[in-house]
């Protein structure tokens, strides 16, 4: 499982280092693809197997699912982490998710999400305004 938020810098090389914590989970490979609100989903090669049986199991056709399952797969790219726990960013994805320096890297329980500095703060701050205005706690039952 993810957990946690790192703050990294991209090298000149366009590599990240994975944070050490994650490393073990995505030595055997990892796949990374557009996310939401632009942000780069990563996930480990297992949990990406699995989400890709499920993208699979998908009617054939179907408007919706057809987008989805071009989206999935078209965007993804996967990797192996260095020695070092490194791994390049693509740069579709970079731009994708406006990656040019700073990236915030945040578990996500299956997965990891990669931000800008900047749009994390943005999507920090609108989370903690929308728990407050809805009481998400109570409303998850915690």
């Amino acid at each position: 499982m993810f957990l946690g938020e790192f703050t990294h810098t991209l090298d000149e090389k366009s590599r990240i280092t994975i944070p050490a914590k994650y490393r073990a989970e995505l030595l055997a490979g990892l796949v990374m693809t557009t996310g939401f609100d632009r942000c780069i989903l990563l996930f480990s090669q297992q949990e990406f197997e699995r989400l890709s049986e499920k993208m699979n199991s998908l009617q054939f056709i179907g408007r919706e699912q057809n987008a989805l399952r071009r989206r999935f797969y078209s965007d993804a790219s996967d990797a192996i982490p260095d020695k070092q726990g490194r791994i390049i960013l693509p740069e579709y994805l970079r731009n994708y998710a406006s990656i040019t320096s700073e990236i915030v890297i945040a578990g996500v329980g299956r997965y990891i999400e990669l931000w800008n500095g900047e749009a994390w703060d943005k999507v920090c701050a609108e989370m903690q305004e929308l728990a407050a205005q809805q009481d998400l706690w109570a409303k998850l039952g915690i």
